[in-house]
């Protein structure tokens, strides 16, 4: 037998990679593949002897055509796999003794043109039925021009393999790259191997759903497929998003009725409303309701209006500065004058309440002052106070005088809490200004 497709196996005796042809034992339990020289040495090792029973092994022998062998096969599966189809001068140059023209007609006629299937149907105790696994992901896949907008909006597809350039789930086949079947092992060995297998046709299988979903419902294109949602409005583009985890439930003709009916029910819904509105205002006939629709859309601006009117008085209610500067706005609109002023409302902020001290750190060093008419009102906390007064007044010291400019240069805080820290200390006669 031939390991077709299999990685070099190494020799036990000298650690050699096995290279064809070598001996394989079929005597021993586990299967043990030496080289021919060991082989002629007489090695033996472990449970091998070397008068047991052996079998050489090779792949010197035609497998599709009389006229060419298994390694040659692989030879040109290889070649192919990493020249491309069409490149037959550097495929022909892997193959030692056969021409470019040799190696495009055995492929063409073994592989593209050949109907009926090459080798036997693998089958086994452990798995009752064959399974075909799928491969084919387009029945006509677009091709648009390699630089062209369509192209570059189906990142990833490759139209001429009908297939992607990383596909879903990456990883599948690096479980079963490294399985192979000897047929003289352990059975347990043997069933999860048949179970790797099985978990691979069913990784393949999803890939293929969602390669079948992807063709059918049309997204190749995704910048297509946003554009046509664009022409709906919001509420019908959260029916679109919601039901699309459901597409891969029906076919696509199924899908996108119902998403018709979902969008007609809404529809309905909306159309139920404003007869329900005509009602409620006392429309009978459908002529009074368009005159109805006719003067509620006339007065439509007149109402936002009235509603950014009344904000403004919210926003002003508080600021007296403000309510002055909009009555004299509006003395101005029933003038006739276009061009208005702003309201700015200049003391609209509420004052803050007062910081509880008690408990924070250095409260017992404060004096009454100190506590009631600064730190509390001012919202600072002792230590921080304790800090700002003794800068201020080293620096009044050094210089003898100390303004209000060089107090907010000395401290990065909130210019008005300096003032009145400093307005503060000079008139507790801690700090002097001259």
């Amino acid at each position: 037998m031939a390991f077709l497709g299999l990685k070099h196996p190494v020799c036990p005796g000298c650690s050699s990679f096995l290279m064809e042809p070598y001996i394989g034992c079929l005597s021993c339990e586990a299967k043990t593949y030496i080289c021919v020289s060991c082989f002629a040495k007489g090695w033996e090792g472990g449970s091998h002897q070397n008068n047991h029973q052996y079998e050489i092994i090779t792949n010197d022998f035609p497998v599709l055509e009389t006229q060419w062998t298994a390694k040659e096969e692989m030879k040109l599966l290889e070649a192919l796999s990493d020249h491309g189809y069409g490149n037959w001068h550097d495929v022909s140059n892997h193959l030692q003794g056969r021409s470019k023209q040799e190696c495009e007609s055995h492929y063409n006629r073994v592989y593209l043109n050949n109907t009926k299937p090459m080798l036997p149907v693998f089958t086994s105790a452990t798995i009752k039925k064959q399974k075909a696994i799928p491969c084919k992901a387009c029945d006509d896949p677009p091709r648009p021009i390699g630089d062209s907008q369509r192209s570059a909006d189906m990142a990833g597809y490759m139209p001429a393999r009908s297939d992607y350039a990383k596909e879903y789930d990456n990883g599948a086949e690096w479980d079963v790259k490294d399985i192979y079947f000897q047929g003289e092992e352990d059975s347990l060995l043997t069933d999860l191997k048949y179970a790797a297998v099985d978990i691979y046709y069913n990784r393949l299988k999803e890939r293929h759903a969602r390669k079948k979903i992807i063709r059918d419902f049309g997204l190749l294109s995704i910048h297509k497929h946003h554009i046509q949602e664009r022409n709906h409005d919001q509420a019908v583009r959260n029916i679109i998003e919601k039901m699309r985890k459901f597409s891969r439930l029906q076919t696509p003709f199924a899908h996108d009725k119902l998403v018709e009916g979902l969008v007609y029910e809404l529809d309905l819904r909306k159309e139920v409303k404003r007869l329900q509105e005509f009602r409620k205002q006392g429309n009978r006939s459908f002529v009074a309701a368009r005159m109805y629709d006719k003067l509620k859309f006339r007065r439509e601006p007149s109402r936002i209006r009235r509603k950014t009117l009344l904000s403004e008085i919210l926003s002003i209610s508080n600021s007296s500065s403000a309510c002055q500067q909009w009555l004299q706005r509006q003395a101005l609109v029933d003038a006739g004058h276009k061009k208005l002023p702003l309201v700015v409302p200049l003391s609209s902020s509420r004052s803050s309440t007062p910081l509880d001290l008690t408990g924070y750190s250095g409260y017992e060093r404060l004096n009454e002052k100190e506590k009631m008419q600064l730190c509390a009102t001012v919202r600072i906390l002792p230590e921080a106070f304790f800090e700002y007064k003794r800068i201020f007044q080293n620096e009044c010291t050094k210089l003898g005088h100390l303004k209000l400019k060089q107090a907010r240069n000395l401290i990065r805080i909130d210019v008005n809490k300096i003032r009145k820290v400093f307005d503060f200390l000079v008139k507790e006669g801690h700090i002097n200004t001259s």
